[in-house]
């Protein structure tokens, strides 16, 4: 499979259209060509952009399997991989970095990475164990055991002829592992300063020392960790501080771009990450979602019934009140996006939450000031009331800082009932936002009806 050079994206749909029509017309071969001849990136692509019938026929033509396995998201390589025997699995991983192929086993259940790993020759069946004993969402899940490590007395010299000896090295190696006898992590030497620096030198003069990443470091901290420090790679030790492996800046492209696609899904309460998943199994995990939005809206309802004889009394109330509650929205999750951001990394908490929540309140405020004014003449105009005008603009200010409020203390909350607030966040805010909207404007309607009967 070519590996050169990448397909531009517009040209996917091309080669899906080309593929149909050879094994529309049964030119099996043509259909192994087209496969095999792209870059194993964007045949994944391809893969992943075939409805499930037309993935199950193409991917026995596929003959880097695991390259290709590699790059799938893990709800489409989940699917694959129940297709296919343990032996078959084992040969198809037999020749991948431990770290890809750890991936892999990891999207299979505990009973068949057994059988697997029992199928694979001993050196890659101990590398990928000594992976897969830790979680997939920790530095251990995600490092790769192909390391060269070297001692701290020797000379650069002696490491040249080491590296000339070994003839080739693990991909992606920028830096050299130095470790003590018993394997204790003492730090890391750039690969430029092998043969940039005299030869006499010895490692420990001129290597750079650090402690490396704790193999039990959340993923999400092994992504910040090397954001801060511009790194390509770094060491990964266990309790103790000896080496276990590395992990590569592929690895943590990998890991930011999962949890980016997790966060998207998970506020529109989209699970799957194929969206040729089968109907029955989306529609299953979008129930719960809509189910809670069902709740919520019933929540909002609930809040309208109480002022149904107000709003029967002036029919304007009911154009009016979804503008003062979908202002209180979006306003609500402007904040609500920015707080999630700052607690996700690790720029926002119980500290500097008070500062966070002054500077959303004053802007809300100044959002409301403006936005009220301009909504009250609006309506002035529409209906010709001075009465809602100032109805709508004090129920407008009203919910819009309260929007600011909830926007930053409702992802606090979440988290400390251990729930993710990119996935409950936007619920519960528009919840929170409708029925303060709803509320305030017709509660002040209804005042101010019982104000007028009275006088």
């Amino acid at each position: 499979m070519s590996t050169e050079k990448t397909e531009p994206r517009h040209r996917i749909q091309e080669h899906i259209e080309a593929l149909r029509e050879a094994l529309a017309a049964g030119q099996m071969d043509k259909a192994r060509s087209l496969l095999n001849a792209l870059h194993v990136a964007d045949a994944a692509l391809l893969i992943e952009s075939l409805p499930g019938r037309l993935r199950a026929e193409v991917w026995p033509l596929i003959e880097d399997e695991g390259a290709i396995l590699s790059q799938l998201s893990d709800d489409v390589r989940s699917d694959l991989l129940e297709g296919m025997s343990p032996d078959k699995v084992a040969e198809a991983t037999r020749d991948l970095a431990s770290d890809d192929a750890a991936d892999i086993l990891q999207d299979l259940p505990e009973s068949a990475v057994a059988r697997v790993l029992s199928a694979m020759d001993r050196q890659n069946r101990e590398r990928l164990a000594s992976i897969l004993i830790y979680p997939e969402a920790t530095a251990g899940g995600l490092m790769n055991t192909d390391v060269v490590p070297i001692r701290p007395d020797v000379s650069l010299g002696v490491v040249r002829r080491y590296l000339k000896q070994l003839g080739r090295l693990p991909g992606k190696t920028d830096q050299l592992m130095v470790v003590d006898r018993d394997n204790y992590h003492l730090g890391t030497l750039p690969f430029a300063d092998v043969f940039m620096r005299p030869s006499e030198q010895t490692v420990a003069e001129v290597m750079t020392r650090d402690e490396g990443i704790a193999a039990s470091m959340a993923d999400a901290e092994v992504a910040r960790f090397f954001g801060q420090r511009d790194l390509l790679s770094a060491a990964v030790v266990d309790e103790h501080g000896k080496l276990l492996g590395r992990i590569t800046v592929d690895d943590v492209i990998d890991v930011m771009q999962r949890r980016i696609e997790h966060t998207l899904r998970s506020m529109a309460g989209v699970e799957e990450g194929d969206i040729f998943a089968p109907v029955l199994l989306s529609t299953r995990r979008r129930a719960l979602w809509l189910g809670a939005n069902l709740l919520t809206a019933f929540v909002a309802a609930w809040a309208i019934g109480h002022f149904q004889d107000v709003i029967q009394e002036l029919v304007a109330l009911a154009v009016l009140m979804p503008i003062v509650a979908g202002m209180g929205g979006v306003a609500g999750i402007q904040t609500l996006t920015l707080a999630i951001r700052g607690i996700a990394l690790k720029q926002l908490g119980r500290s500097n939450l008070p500062s966070l929540l002054g500077k959303e309140l004053a802007v809300g405020v100044l959002n409301g000031l403006i936005w009220s004014a301009v909504l009250s003449a609006i309506v002035l105009l529409w209906f010709d009331s001075r009465f809602l005008a100032i109805i709508i603009a004090a129920a407008m200010l009203i919910n819009l800082i309260f929007a600011a409020v909830c926007g930053a203390v409702i992802p606090f909350i979440l988290v400390r009932f251990r729930v993710d607030p990119a996935v409950a966040g936007g619920v519960l805010l528009t919840t929170v936002t409708d029925v303060v909207g709803f509320v305030s404007f017709l509660g002040l309607a209804a005042l101010f009806i019982e104000w007028a009967v009275v006088h």
